[in-house]
C-alpha cells in the first residue's frame, strides 16, 4: 500500500493518532514493534495560527519514527490551511524529522473537538469538510490523508458518498472508523461500510480501516473479509505497543504469537519508561508515563499496591526499582484476564 510516493507494504498496520498517548515515546515502540506508521497527538489549527508553543512542539519527529504523519483538526477554513502548511514545515518549525504525511482529523467524537464543528463535528457540514480538504490538498506538497467516521449519527451514516467526494479532493488514502460521532466509543465498530467503500468501483485509494482491531485475529479478519489496504489501530495500543508485532507475526506467518511475559513487558515499560524521560525530562517524563505504567500490567493479580506505587511516585530511581520489583514478583506469568486490553 502507498500513500503518495510512501510505500506502506503489503497489509500495514498503522498507529491511530491519540491525545496523550501518541507521543514520541510511544510512537518510537510502536514503530519498533511493527508499526508501518505513527501519526502525532492532535495538533490544533487554532494553535500553530496563534504560535502556541506547546501546539508547534507536537509537531516534532523523529527520524526513527519515519513515516509519521502529523494530524490537524480545526473548524475555520482559514486556519486549517495556514496550519497544514505548517505541518508542512514541520521540521523547520519544530525541529527534528518533521511530516512526512498531513493528516486531516474528520473523526475525534470528544465534545470540546465535535462540539465546536472539528473533528467529527464536520460531519454535520460534508460541503465544508470537503472544502476545507481541497485546499488544503492544493496548498501543500506533503501527500494529505484524512481520518474520519461513518457519519454523525445511525441516521446519516453518508460515508459512501463522502468518501467519493473526499477523493476527488486529491488525498492520498482515506481512514475511516466503523463508528458514528454519536457512538462515541460505544457498542461495536461497524466495517460493513467500511467494506462497502473499499469495494465502491469508482474508489482509487487506499482505504484504511479503524476500530475494535484489539486482537491479532481480529486485524487479520478485517482484511480478510473486508478487504481494506490497511488497519489502523488505536486504543488497543495503549499500554500494549506489542499488538503490532502480534498483528505482524500473525499476518505475515498464519501463527499466534502467545501473550508477552511480565518480564518482557517490564522490559518494554522501562524502556518507554527512559524514553520519555531522555525526550520531555525528569518532571514531563515521570507525569506522562503515570498513564501508561498500569496498563502495561492490567490484568495482574494482586497489583493495586504496585500499580498506586507507580503512579504516584515522582522519584526516577524508585519506579525502576519498582518495575524490576514487578519482573521479580510475576516472573514469567502473563496477566491472568485473557483479554486485559479488550474494549
Amino acid at each position: 500500500m502507498k500513500i503518495g510516493n510512501i510505500d506502506l507494504g503489503y497489509r500495514p498496520v498503522t498507529l491511530a493518532p491519540m491525545e496523550d498517548v501518541t507521543d514520541a515515546s510511544f510512537r518510537i515502540l510502536c514503530r519498533e514493534a511493527g508499526a508501518a506508521m505513527v501519526t502525532t497527538e492532535f495538533v490544533s489549527s487554532d494553535g500553530l495560527v496563534r504560535d502556541v508553543s506547546k501546539t508547534i512542539a507536537k509537531m516534532k519527529t523523529l527520524p526513527e519514527e519515519a513515516p509519521v504523519a502529523v494530524q490537524i483538526y480545526g473548524s475555520i477554513p482559514e486556519a486549517m490551511v495556514d496550519a497544514a502548511k505548517m505541518a508542512d514545515r514541520a521540521a523547520e518549525l519544530a525541529g527534528g524529522h518533521g511530516a512526512d504525511i498531513i493528516d486531516i482529523n474528520f473523526g475525534c467524537p470528544v465534545s470540546k473537538i465535535a462540539g465546536r464543528g472539528a473533528g467529527s463535528g464536520m460531519m454535520r457540514e460534508p460541503d465544508k469538510m470537503v472544502a476545507i480538504t481541497k485546499a488544503i490538498v492544493e496548498a501543500v506538497k506533503k501527500p494529505v490523508t484524512v481520518k474520519t467516521r461513518l457519519g454523525w449519527d445511525d441516521s446519516s451514516k453518508i460515508i459512501v458518498y463522502l468518501a467519493e467526494r473526499l477523493q476527488d479532493t486529491g488525498i492520498a488514502a482515506l481512514t475511516i472508523h466503523g463508528r458514528t460521532r454519536c457512538q462515541m466509543y460505544k457498542g461495536e465498530a461497524d466495517w460493513t461500510l467500511i467494506g462497502e467503500v473499499k469495494n465502491n468501483p469508482r474508489m482509487h485509494i487506499p482505504i484504511i480501516g479503524n476500530g475494535d482491531i484489539n486482537t491479532a485475529a481480529k486485524a487479520k479478519e478485517a482484511f480478510d473479509k473486508w478487504g481494506v489496504d490497511g488497519i489502523m489501530v488505536g486504543r488497543a495500543s495503549f499500554g500494549h505497543p506489542w499488538i503490532f508485532t502480534e498483528i505482524r507475526h500473525l499476518l505475515d506467518t498464519g501463527e499466534e504469537l502467545p501473550p508477552m511475559c511480565v518480564a518482557d513487558r517490564v522490559a518494554l515499560a522501562k524502556r518507554h519508561f527512559q524514553l520519555s524521560l531522555d525526550l520531555k525530562g525528569p518532571i514531563t517524563g515521570v507525569y506522562e508515563m503515570r498513564r501508561h505504567f498500569s496498563c502495561y500490567f492490567k490484568g495482574l493479580r494482586d497489583f493495586k499496591e504496585t500499580r498506586i506505587k507507580l503512579v504516584t511516585s515522582k522519584d526516577i530511581d524508585e519506579i525502576f526499582a519498582t518495575l524490576d520489583y514487578v519482573a521479580s514478583r510475576w516472573g514469567s506469568d502473563a496477566p491472568e484476564v485473557e483479554d486485559a486490553y479488550g474494549l
